[in-house]
């Protein structure tokens, strides 16, 4: 009963701050509530103690007896990726195939490595010393881009549909590649053997994310072929549920990777079912169902991001090392994305402004919160938290806001058309 409790305490607490945040602050939903959370959070840890020490007491139990990691990566992603995946044209996809391939895999292994050597030789200039293995811990769970965020934030902006396809192409495939690297430099920190020749990494990433889009594809294709055959909302809503949830049981016992067996079945099924004639109203049910499924969980889970402050010791010790972590974050996504796209064929259709929106739209999220609680206990796990809050936090609401200002659809468009016309004079010319 006491996850039932907990359950219904966030839910009440979501739709209180989000009818505060239609009526008052009228940010997009998400982001409202996860501000409303950071300010009530603020509130209780300077004065709740002495003025409301109940809520306080009830309020950081109630965080402390949530495993977020668990949560979040064992329950509430299947079904945001799932409901991600669903809404996803595959035929957009397939045009920006190369970028989201390139910036989902080698783009996480740079960022990886630029933040990882950038915080060993900055920190130590604001007071923090942090082992250079702990930096790249660091790298590795900052560095991929949330789905769940990014995806909340690009229905608030105003983008090209290519552009749209690569962000959250690239922020729905980068968890296979970061769950890997991460996996492997957590074990060198905590001193445990590990293989790190090509063949083993190569072996693990295939398993951890080859697996998981195979097995994603299978149940996708497995249960496109049963919904053909019983064309009913209720069926097809509740057969799109076992997808999500005894798939992601399939998946930990096979031990690959979840969220990418997520997403390639709601791929799959979101656009294998277009192929046959669903009845409006089974179809409308379906959408319907997955996207008030994906508002409520992200409104949940942005309430989580702003109350996992309560649970970070010293906070205001670790701001200006916070600060320090945006910058190297920020010039890690750049490099991530400018190099690929000016060493590769790529560079012929990215524009100085597509990439400028890439790299201010690599936003980070609760994945990053849940990967930074995973780290075993120690004197650095504490440090590494509070940075990532402070370059989650700024993410969202900085960049989460800012992102459609920053999105100029008509300027984007003018600099493909103007790359495009250069490459075929060179063409013309070769």
């Amino acid at each position: 009963m006491e996850l039932y409790y907990s359950f219904s305490a966030l839910i009440v607490l979501a739709s209180i701050f989000a009818y505060l945040n239609y009526r008052f602050l009228k940010l997009p939903s998400t982001i409202g509530i996860m501000v409303i959370a950071i300010v009530v959070s603020i509130f209780l840890v300077m004065f709740g103690e002495t003025v409301l020490p109940r809520t306080f007491g009830h309020l950081h139990n109630l965080m402390d007896s949530i495993d977020f990691t668990e949560v979040l990566m064992g329950a509430m992603l299947n079904f945001l990726l799932f409901a991600g995946g669903i809404h996803i044209n595959i035929n957009d996809l397939k045009e920006q195939f190369r970028p989201v391939v390139i910036f989902s895999t080698a783009g996480v292994v740079i960022s990886t490595f630029v933040v990882g050597f950038g915080m060993f030789y900055l920190l130590p200039y604001v007071g923090v010393k942090l082992p250079f293995i702990y930096c790249l811990v660091f790298g590795a769970l900052i560095s991929p881009t949330d789905p769940v965020a990014v995806l909340s934030v690009l229905k608030q902006a105003n983008v090209s549909k290519s552009l749209e396809t690569k962000v959250a192409g690239e922020s729905l495939f980068n968890d296979g590649m970061a769950v890997v690297v991460f996996t492997v430099i957590l074990q060198l920190a905590v001193g445990k053997e590990v293989d790190l020749s090509v063949e083993t990494i190569g072996l693990l990433l295939l398993k951890e994310a080859g697996g998981g889009l195979l097995l994603g594809v299978l149940l996708g294709w497995v249960t496109s072929r049963l919904m053909r055959e019983v064309d009913d909302y209720i069926i097809s809503v509740l057969v799109t549920l076992s997808v999500v949830m005894g798939g992601y049981l399939i998946a930990r016992q096979m031990h690959i990777s979840g969220p990418l067996t997520m997403v390639a079945a709601g791929l799959f099924m979101g656009n294998f079912n277009r192929s046959f004639k669903m009845k409006s109203v089974t179809q409308d049910y379906l959408i319907k169902f997955w996207e008030l499924i994906d508002e409520i969980l992200n409104a949940v889970l942005f309430l989580f991001i702003g109350f996992e402050l309560l649970m970070i010791k010293d906070l205001k010790h670790f701001m200006v090392p916070g600060l320090l972590a945006i910058i190297v974050v920020l010039l890690a996504r750049f490099i991530s994305i400018w190099g690929p796209t000016k060493f590769t064929s790529l560079r012929k259709s990215f524009s100085p402004q597509t990439v400028k929106v890439l790299v201010w739209g690599g936003i980070r999220g609760g994945v990053s919160i849940a990967l930074a609680m995973s780290i075993p206990k120690s004197e650095y796990s504490e440090i590494i938290l509070s940075i990532t809050y402070c370059v989650v936090v700024f993410s969202i609401i900085v960049q989460g806001l800012t992102i459609a200002k920053v999105a100029n659809p008509n300027k984007i468009a003018k600099e493909e058309e103007e790359q495009e016309q250069e490459s075929l004079a060179v063409e013309e010319k070769a």
